[in-house]
């Protein structure tokens, strides 16, 4: 009887264990998202300048008791301009949104708004961006949906697509809603 060497084993058992974990991972909930240190915790610090004359927002304004979105955005950002869209569509279903225009020249971020309409019921400036490393941003855009405590309840980074909007957004809000 032929005797069956170690080594004829290892190829097929690694190939089994790389499987294995390629089956896990496509089962994964969602495998584009990021952990948010804050979710169920208190949100981060506001710190913003006034952008022009339009309404600012602060720390008390995350803890009205109204559930509410914080969306950081850019006017250099082709995925801000994207999303855009979405945003306009929650506001026009009454969902209050502040805006923080992340790293952005004033007259630029107030021509974004011109051209593209403003969704925000208040927005402000983080032109050094401290507010975005407090609130540990990836990048723009990044919407937080924000209880009436002012609790972080989602972290969505990336742009709010339609299918974004179905999935996590409407859910979160709805999940705000009922603390």
């Amino acid at each position: 009887m032929a005797r069956i060497s170690p080594l004829m084993i290892l190829p097929p058992a690694l190939f089994a264990g790389l499987a294995a974990m390629f089956v896990l991972g496509m089962n994964r909930e969602n495998p584009d998202a990021l952990p948010s240190a804050f979710a169920g915790k208190p949100a981060p610090t506001v710190a913003v300048a006034p952008l022009g004359d339009l309404p600012s927002f602060s720390d008390a304004d995350l803890r009205d008791g109204k559930v509410k979105i914080v969306n950081f955005w850019a006017s250099w950002c082709a995925p801000c301009r994207a999303e855009h869209p979405n945003l306009k569509a929650l506001q026009a279903e009454g969902v209050t949104i502040l805006g923080v225009s992340y790293k952005d020249k004033p007259e630029a971020a107030l021509g974004f708004l011109a051209e593209l309409g403003n969704p925000y019921a208040a927005i402000g400036a983080d032109a050094s961006g401290r507010m975005g490393i407090d609130w540990g941003l990836y990048g723009v855009p990044e919407t937080f949906v924000i209880d009436g405590k002012g609790n972080v309840v989602l972290r969505f980074p990336g742009p709010i697509t339609e299918r974004v909007l179905d999935s996590d957004i409407r859910k979160a809000l709805k999940e705000a809603a009922a603390k």
